[in-house]
């Protein structure tokens, strides 16, 4: 797993700055949703084109939050990477510039809707009564590019835990967007994973100071246990 503890000097700052270190000491959860971002065959798969292998660590740790959120009535998301080359949600900016031609084929080929890449990764426990929504931008919170906010909001939720890949990337985007659409917003420092540690962490370290509280697994559990046992 990632090392995933802020520094002493960040955790050091933050408490000065608040008089404490976390944002919120309890979850209620039935106003809370578990968001997987991107954890698919493509990033998941050994030798897929956008291969993160720590993400297949963290699929434990997430399965664990799902469970507990949906025994207590909360929501859990899934977001999925969809891109097509051409069409009103086609993505050139990207493709077309932020890789080579070869790489931009073939995360196309492996993240379009239908293809074997696309699919959400085998072990993850995913329910029937689970949303599931494609998105074609980094965030799952950016204006047009998933339906997983508005369909949140419908469901009366108001607090987000961020999980799944890569944490500086699409992960990162989306806590900064939920907090600034107006979600309450919880980055699970170990359901999280990136390429490497030094990406992880820096992730995290802007997110704890500016975008969201940053939490274990292991806490964001006792924070749900405690919202539920206040009903």
């Amino acid at each position: 797993m990632h090392p995933s503890q802020l520094p002493p000097d960040i955790v050091a700052r933050l408490t000065q700055r608040r008089g404490h270190l976390h944002l919120f000491q309890q979850l209620d959860p039935r106003r809370t949703a578990l968001v997987v971002i991107d954890m698919q065959d493509a990033f998941l798969q050994p030798g897929a084109p956008s291969e993160t292998p720590m993400a297949r660590a963290i699929v434990p740790h997430i399965n664990r939050l799902a469970q507990a959120l949906r025994q207590r009535g909360g929501v859990v998301a899934f977001a999925q990477a969809s891109f097509q080359p051409h069409g009103p949600d086609a993505w050139p900016l990207f493709f077309d510039h932020m890789v080579s031609p070869a790489f931009s084929a073939a995360i196309l080929e492996a993240l379009t809707p239908g293809r074997a890449g696309h699919a959400l990764w085998h072990g993850l426990d995913v329910q029937a009564q689970d949303l599931c929504a494609p998105k074609n931008r980094y965030s799952a919170f950016f204006p047009g590019a998933c339906a997983i906010p508005e369909r949140l909001r419908e469901r009366g939720v108001d607090t987000v835990l961020i999980v799944g890949t890569l944490t500086n990337v699409c992960c990162e985007a989306s806590a900064r967007d939920a907090m600034m659409a107006g979600f309450k917003t919880v980055m699970v420092s170990d359901a999280n994973a990136a390429r490497s540690d030094a990406e992880h962490l820096a992730a995290l370290v802007t997110l704890a100071q500016f975008f969201a509280d940053v939490r274990s697994t292991d806490e964001v559990l006792a924070m749900l246990a405690a919202g539920a046992d206040q009903r």
